[in-house]
């Protein structure tokens, strides 16, 4: 694809970009606009409503107040005209009554046991009806004829008269009535009189016939508007049966205006809505299809004189938006026509600005082919195109240059790569890389001397016939490599190809990529077998110095008593007696003899040790605690902590203890006229433990301390030199160091640093 069309398809699809930006924040903006005017047309709508209701309702509870009294009226009269026995009373009589005092019908209660019922009516269909099962009404009926005041909620409340809400008639469920009663204690039954509410049912219609359309015209979109009661709502609103007929409660009707025709189908959706929207005091929202129609229903509180109300208004949500369609149809539609004229623009305007780009390219292409001679020639040199092309020029100069260059570099780089392949090739030392699996790549002809295995024999495979601690020893040291520590001079052995072995000196470095990962690893192999063997003999002669100097030193040890012994014998055999004191002194010696065989004997010979973790500072806490008498008599404290964390090694205790008596008893030798021993134990970042033991003494020179730890070197009258030695072979069996610092006139320092528990067992993992 040519970069005209692409340059033409990248400004067209900017361009659409763009305008799908345009048309989608319109229609989100615009649709939340829509939303919002919705809910608010329909919260105004709802307080019109509310208000014309609280009126109708204000204006049919005074009408219904008034129905109230003019039946108490009509009781009151109807007393005064009937006998206080009602079985001298006649229906006939009632009926002429009832026309009189212009009410309905008049009904006579009586109470018989539990029950109240009706003995005496005009209504023939009134005749021994019960009570019984009426809920609030059978109450407010004992509370009036046994002369207390009603507590019932509904209806009115006069003196000596109850009036319950208008309903339908038991006896004629056809019939929308209001009842009055009286009872003022005179009489053996209560006075009944009811009358007809159909005005009031009419003025109620004509609410909701006439009221609402009024006040939702000019509305579009609102398909329905109900009226609920969040008290009633979702209770089964059926009284009783009678003659066949479900008869209805209105005092408890759900329902209060509208048909409900859009109910949720989920009806536990509507229930909830309404209830939220009466507890919170907030608008309420769903959305569903009902009736094959998408709607929205905003559930409304309103609060009412005496309860609060939930009005329901549905809304269409297609009229609601179909605006909102049209207007989008016409902005995508003018979209789509400035989308082509775009496209047919930038692929003109490219054409034009791709003129002078073309003769960039024909010049690039004879650089890229080896011609850098001609040059760009451009009317209009100051655009950014004008630029290129001199930087195009420029560069062709400098790749000139550069080519000449890079021939005289390559020449070099030709001379250096055989350079040192020859010197790779012609070295003493193995040199082989491998990838990361361990894998040879590469050998150099020494590699084939001293491993006996060829590059061709060994190629893609790793160094093979090594024993398993020899690859843990190999992976352990890439793994360093690769923690970024440095391999040089690693002393170790290899098997080679004859199946015996070669100890090398290896030096391991990491070959990185340009990003500096490590994409290889080079070897080299320097054979030290020669040089083993040489230091080896080398051992053996200094082992041999040194057990003649044991001789030496253990022959002057010795023939000292031996000469005193023998002086004595010669003495003994010339005489023929040898005096107590005498015997005393051979013993002494013979004594001395056998002190130093077996202080000789410790050094040469190897202890079998019992390896286990103790707590250091209680081992010399104890120490402390059995020298203490012997120091106590020099004049000598000895000062160590006893409190503190206790410090954990690995070890033999009881060799450990003869190090630290040692160290405490020469400390208190150096001091024979009393002083202070100083203890302290460390415990050090790096898992040591670190014990000192310092003393006052007289100390010791430079030229005394070069020889500490030497067989038989002491400055002790009595002294052997092989004490110092024996710690110092102890310490060094676990893993420890022993270190003396003295300065004459200032004391002497011996330090003991031993590996802790925890870094014992790490080095033995």
């Amino acid at each position: 694809m040519s970069i005209k069309l692409k340059l033409s398809l990248c400004i067209s699809l900017v361009v659409a970009v763009v305008l799908t930006l345009n048309i989608s924040i319109y229609y989100f903006t615009t649709m939340d606009r829509l939303i919002t005017s919705a809910k608010q047309q329909s919260q105004a709508i709802s307080e019109q409503i509310g208000s014309a209701l609280e009126a109708t309702s204000s204006a049919r509870n005074n009408m219904e107040e008034s129905l109230g009294r003019m039946l108490r009226m009509a009781a009151v009269s109807a007393r005064k005209q009937l006998p206080a026995d009602i079985d001298q009373i006649t229906n006939e009589e009632l009926r002429r009554l009832s026309r009189e005092l212009n009410v309905n019908e008049i009904t006579l209660w009586r109470r018989s046991g539990s029950d109240i019922i009706a003995e005496k009516s005009s209504d023939p269909a009134e005749l021994n009806m019960s009570s019984t099962t009426w809920g609030y009404w059978h109450t407010a009926f004992n509370q009036l004829l046994d002369n207390r005041e009603v507590t019932i909620p509904q209806g009115q409340k006069l003196k000596d008269f109850w009036s319950g809400p208008y309903n339908f008639a038991s006896s004629n469920p056809d019939k929308i009535v209001k009842w009055g009663y009286y009872y003022d204690g005179t009489t053996n039954y209560m006075i009944n009189p009811y009358i007809s509410v159909e005005p009031l049912i009419a003025f109620t219609d004509r609410f909701k016939k006439e009221t609402i359309p009024k006040l939702t015209k000019g509305y579009p979109g609102v398909l329905e508007i109900n009226g609920f009661d969040p008290e009633f709502f979702g209770k089964d609103p059926i009284l009783r049966v009678k003659k066949g007929r479900l008869v209805y409660n209105l005092d408890v009707r759900a329902v209060l205006f509208g048909n409900n025709h859009y109910a949720n189908p989920a009806p536990e959706e509507d229930l909830r809505s309404i209830q939220n929207a009466a507890v919170s005091h907030q608008i309420q929202t769903q959305t569903a299809t009902i009736e094959g129609r998408q709607v929205t229903k905003y559930f409304i509180p309103i609060a009412g004189e005496s309860k609060p109300y939930v009005f329901s208004i549905v809304l269409d949500q297609k009229t609601i938006v179909q605006p909102l369609y049209d207007q989008l149809f016409i902005q995508t539609l003018i979209s789509f026509f400035l989308l082509v004229i775009t496209m047919f623009g930038s692929y003109f305007i490219s054409g034009v600005l791709i003129r002078s780009l073309s003769k960039i390219v024909n010049k690039v292409n004879e650089i890229s082919s080896g011609s850098f001679g001609t040059k760009i020639e451009l009317k209009n040199t100051r655009d950014e195109l004008g630029q290129l092309a001199a930087r195009v020029n420029s560069m062709s100069d400098n790749l000139q240059l550069y080519m000449n260059r890079l021939q005289n570099s390559a020449e070099e780089l030709r001379s250096t790569k055989e350079y040192l392949e020859s010197f790779i090739n012609h070295t003493s030392d193995a040199i082989h890389v491998s990838d990361l699996q361990g894998n040879i790549t590469r050998a150099n002809k020494a590699f084939w001397q001293i491993y006996g295995w060829s590059f061709e024999e060994l190629k893609g495979q790793p160094l093979p016939g090594q024993l398993d601690s020899m690859r843990e020893e190999e992976q352990d040291l890439i793994r360093r490599i690769f923690q970024g520590e440095t391999v040089t001079g690693y002393e170790t052995a290899r098997m080679i190809k004859s199946g015996g072995h070669v100890d090398v000196s290896l030096t391991i470095s990491p070959i990185r990529n340009e990003q500096e990962e490590i994409v290889a690893i080079a070897t080299i192999s320097r054979n030290i077998t020669d040089r083993k063997q040489t230091e080896e003999m080398i051992l053996r002669s200094e082992k041999l110095s040194v057990v003649g100097q044991l001789a030496a030193g253990v022959a002057h040890e010795v023939r000292n008593p031996l000469t005193t012994l023998r002086g004595f014998v010669q003495l003994q055999k010339t005489k023929g007696t040898v005096s107590q004191s005498h015997l005393n002194i051979m013993l002494a010696e013979l004594d001395r003899i056998n002190f130093i065989v077996s202080e000789f004997l410790v050094l040469a010979k190897p202890q079998v040790i019992s390896i286990q973790t103790f707590n250091l500072r209680k081992l010399l806490n104890d120490l402390v605690m059995l020298l203490d008498g012997q120091a106590n008599l020099d004049k000598i404290q000895i000062n160590l902590p006893s409190e503190g964390q206790p410090v954990l090694v690995t070890g033999e205790p009881n060799q450990l203890k003869q190090v630290f008596v040692n160290l405490l008893k020469n400390a208190m030798e150096a001091m024979p006229g009393g002083g202070t021993i100083a203890m302290e134990i460390e415990q050090h970042i790096e898992g040591k433990v670190i014990v000192r033991v310092t003393d006052e003494g007289t100390g010791i020179s430079k030229e005394d301390l070069q020889h500490i730890g030497e067989p038989f070197f002491t400055r002790k009258d009595t002294g052997t030199g092989l004490g110092l030695m024996i710690c110092q072979q102890i310490i060094s069996h676990h893993k420890g160091s022993l270190n003396v610092y003295s300065e004459l006139g200032k004391g002497t320092t011996v330090e003991v640093a031993l590996p802790g528990a925890a870094a014992e067992k790490n080095r033995s993992e």
